[in-house]
């Protein structure tokens, strides 16, 4: 198994092991109570084979989760974590990020969690680049509450909430993450282990708020939500796998590509029609984010035809706790006693002394 590159500055604070870790170290003793189908086993298989890669002690992991069905993820996973409140998660691991540099936090949250609820919350932990890594596993629909429609449940999507059809135009996770300036946009599909591990893998070694969207199956309530991009026969014509430096093309013969029109529009095209030189080069590392952007809004919304999967962003900034860290040197190097003010705050006469 590949090691991440521990000179990564997300993981550098964080204590190593030079004990060998296997998946079976993150499994808990808890019994595993998701729906029999469920995309959500191959994600947290996915997570607990990664994971040793990183050789961060499993006492340094912490993950925290929101409400719902993807929020179970804590108690199977054999770190410290925290089962938080609906659509809060992202807020509760800012605190905890911020002032443990020492822990790899993690986020796992569902589309309705993380877009309806706690919309804010997610969008503003991405503008602040918080060093957290965000798994929104996306079912386009309410699973724990027994199929609703979801904040990226398709145009005219009928369901127990709306039985003939929603008029709601739904979220784009990759969208709103690149139009937050997260630092790091990916999305990747629950079924696919090896694009999964490549995905997270990446995740875990970036500096700053990392969004990850999966791609996952609610065999219950929204059953084939995803069938296209996954079944053999149509998957190599509508999914865009998206590589560094490499050209767009896809199509089981790579007969189809990606170019950029004149008048500024991304398009998919025939590769027949156009020279090699006319298509667009995938660049992950590009500060601007608006081809990232008009990538993220190719696929349709419902057929899912050209859907682009991969690292649609991974850009360098500072993330919030550093800087926070940073400021806080700063202003204690110049005389200031910041640490004996809070600790006098905390100890106050407006507090309590908790016993037994």
């Amino acid at each position: 198994m590949s090691t991440v590159d521990l000179n990564f500055p997300s993981l550098i604070d964080v204590p190593k092991t030079d004990e060998p870790l296997k998946a079976k170290d993150f499994k808990s003793d808890q019994e595993v109570r998701w729906c029999p189908g469920c995309g959500d086993y191959a994600i947290l298989a996915a997570v607990q084979g990664f994971l040793p890669s990183l050789g961060v002690r499993r006492e340094n992991i912490v993950f925290v989760s929101g409400i719902g069905c993807s929020s179970r993820f804590p108690y199977y996973m054999n770190t410290y974590g925290m089962h938080s409140i609906h659509g809060r998660a992202p807020a509760i691991a800012t605190g905890l990020s911020v002032t443990r540099p020492d822990l790899s936090v993690w986020v796992v949250t569902g589309d309705g969690d993380a877009l309806s609820i706690g919309g804010n919350h997610l969008i503003h932990a991405l503008r602040r680049n918080v060093n957290l890594k965000i798994l929104l596993f996306n079912n386009r629909i309410y699973g724990l509450t027994k199929g609703q429609y979801s904040p990226t449940s398709e145009l005219g999507k009928v369901t127990k909430s709306t039985p003939v059809g929603s008029l709601d135009y739904p979220f784009d996770p990759v969208s709103l993450a690149l139009g937050a300036e997260a630092t790091f946009v990916a999305r990747t599909i629950d079924s696919d282990r090896k694009h999964l591990t490549e995905v997270l893998k990446a995740a875990a070694a970036h500096e700053g708020s990392a969004l990850v969207e999966i791609y996952q199956n609610c065999n219950i309530f929204n059953d084939g939500a995803f069938e296209q991009l996954k079944d053999r026969q149509t998957a190599a014509d509508n999914l865009i796998r998206l590589e560094h430096t490499q050209p767009i093309r896809f199509g089981s013969e790579s007969q189809f590509g990606v170019i950029r029109r004149q008048d500024g529009i991304i398009s998919v095209v025939d590769c027949a029609d156009v020279n090699e030189s006319d298509l667009l080069v995938h660049d992950a590392h590009a500060v601007d984010p608006g081809v990232a952007f008009a990538l993220s809004r190719l696929a349709d919304q419902v057929s899912l035809a050209h859907t682009p999967i991969g690292v649609f962003r991974d850009v360098h900034r500072p993330s919030y706790d550093r800087l926070a860290r940073e400021q806080l040197a700063q202003a204690q190097s110049h005389g200031g006693s910041g640490d004996d003010e809070l600790q006098s705050l905390l100890e106050g006469k407006d507090s309590w002394v908790v016993t037994d």
